[in-house]
């Protein structure tokens, strides 16, 4: 869809397709809708997440805001690598996996700030909330949101009708794929260079189209949930 654009426009597009908001947006809300279940099933998807996130959508931004002729497989890693947040992830999923025990205080004490993620993470998405954009970025905007909502309810849509798994693995992928933009594209698109504010109303607009289409289809759920 995006191969006729120059090339930065190109890699900025190409940016923001891929990769879920699920740490800032989904979490609060999912856990106000299915409690501690519906954290447990999230994360699982924000693992596969945080790879995109920080590696795909990193390596793509850098790709294209570099100008190469081809991609380069062998500096995939390293890009990668670069991202703090991605080798954060890594490292604390690599501590869990080795059965490492912290102690209760430790556990206790983020607990405690655990309480104050649903209003902080809605706070913050109302203070960078702002849809303002070029009118003769419309089209491209539009082209780009298109992609996102239309591929995501579609598939969406057929993996929840046919997967023969328990509903809240198909209520993850349901609404997993109707998530907002990361915000990670937007410190992406300082460090690459692209239009920033351009990137911005993307992102802002997918906060909007995805809360709607959420509180949509988590009502729709509920009502046709067994009691």
């Amino acid at each position: 869809m995006f191969r006729k654009q120059p090339r930065k426009i190109k890699g900025m597009l190409a940016m923001m397709v891929p990769g879920l908001n699920i740490g800032l947006f989904a979490y609060p809300l999912v856990e106000g809708i299915w409690g501690e279940e519906g954290i447990k099933y999230f994360g699982m998807l924000d693992v596969g997440n945080a790879i995109i996130v920080y590696g795909v959508c990193y390596f793509i931004g850098s790709f294209y805001s570099s100008g190469k002729a081809r991609f380069d497989l062998k500096s995939i890693p390293s890009k990668m690598a670069r991202s703090i947040p991605f080798m954060s992830y890594m490292i604390v999923c690599s501590l869990n996996l080795a059965g490492l025990q912290f102690p209760s205080y430790l556990i206790d004490a983020a607990a405690i700030i655990a309480m104050a993620n649903m209003p902080m993470s809605l706070l913050l998405l109302g203070i960078y909330l702002n849809v303002s954009f070029d009118r003769e970025n419309a089209a491209l905007i539009t082209k780009c949101l298109t992609l996102r909502y239309g591929t995501g309810v579609i598939i969406g849509t057929i993996l929840f009708l046919t997967l023969p798994f328990e509903d809240m693995f198909k209520y993850t992928l349901l609404i997993g794929l109707i998530l907002p933009t990361p915000l990670s594209v937007l410190p992406y698109s300082v460090e690459f260079d692209y239009n920033r504010k351009f990137v911005g109303a993307v992102s802002n607009l997918s906060l909007l189209i995805s809360f709607l289409l959420l509180w949509l289809i988590g009502n729709l759920l509920l009502s046709h949930a067994p009691v």
